[in-house]
């Protein structure tokens, strides 16, 4: 096979996680890999909330092109970015395993805060959480990368920030975190931690190749979340939150839906055989809607 075009965005985690897949790819099977950058209209619109931009494929869709024109031979997303549905000719051909899937917070921890600090997220998942755990917080959106929401919270703009511990991990930034949550009092986001790599369905030599690559338990816990986040039905502007994982060959899901931002969270917890990931997430979030 030639050399493999994977297409990125342009952010600093984004080739981040896009360079250790390619290492992964080249020294498991030999196969040159070619960083192809490409910018996004989530990359672009940086002055609005994602939902009012709309939501969950900003992230993606420029790249899901390049695949379908055959521009691109691959692309790697953040999971959490994925819509539950790919295009018509696309595939998740392999999930990595998965980095710390916790939120944590930033510049302070949640107990310390004063009253009526304010806590940068844009989230409604986290600001929903972040309501039930601290209702007299003052919770502002923030837009931007990594860095740029780190330096926001240090320049004073906010008292603490809430970001992903993945990212800030593999950006080797693990040090600006304050404190962990507990996947219990903020269960974090369908996919968080987990990378999605994508190619034409039809692409047989390079899904023989990505196969060297896939981590089959994260890919079963991450099949959970995203049957909990079809049911939703509310991408990145629901405020819901699905997180599974392996205790031997039990599968263990939490789940956290809000009516709104400003509602208290329902959670629930159930478990399955890891044959039944997709029914057990769907389970989950009918539970929560009440149907």
């Amino acid at each position: 096979m030639k050399t493999i075009r994977l297409g990125t965005r342009g952010s600093l985690l984004a080739k981040t996680q896009s360079g250790h897949v390619a290492a992964a790819i080249t020294q498991s099977t030999g196969h040159p890999v070619e960083l192809v950058i490409i910018s996004t209209k989530g990359d672009r619109v940086t002055d609005r909330p994602l939902a009012e931009v709309g939501g969950k494929g900003l992230f993606t869709q420029e790249l899901e092109q390049g695949l379908l024109d055959g521009s691109l031979d691959l692309a790697v997303h953040s999971m959490k970015d994925m819509p539950t549905d790919n295009p018509k000719g696309l595939v998740i051909a392999a999930v990595p395993r998965r980095e710390d899937p916790r939120d944590v917070m930033v510049g302070a921890r949640l107990a310390d805060l004063a009253q009526g600090a304010v806590v940068g997220t844009g989230s409604v998942r986290r600001a929903m959480q972040l309501r039930a755990l601290r209702p007299d917080l003052k919770i502002r959106g923030i837009r931007g990368n990594v860095d740029t929401r780190v330096q926001k919270q240090r320049d004073g703009a906010y008292d603490a920030v809430v970001l992903a511990a993945a990212g800030l991990k593999r950006l080797d930034r693990a040090n600006a975190i304050t404190e962990f949550f507990d996947i219990d009092e903020m269960t974090p986001s369908v996919g968080q931690g987990a990378l999605a790599l994508q190619c034409r369905r039809d692409h047989t030599k390079l899904l023989e190749v990505l196969d060297h690559i896939h981590h089959e338990d994260t890919a079963v816990c991450v099949a959970v979340e995203r049957a909990f986040l079809e049911v939703i039905s509310g991408g990145c502007s629901a405020p819901a939150a699905c997180h599974a994982v392996l205790e031997g060959d039990q599968l263990v899901a939490r789940g956290v839906w809000g009516d709104d931002v400003m509602s208290a969270p329902k959670r629930l917890l159930l478990r399955s055989d890891r044959l039944h990931a997709v029914a057990l997430g769907r389970e989950i979030a009918f539970r929560l809607k009440g149907e």
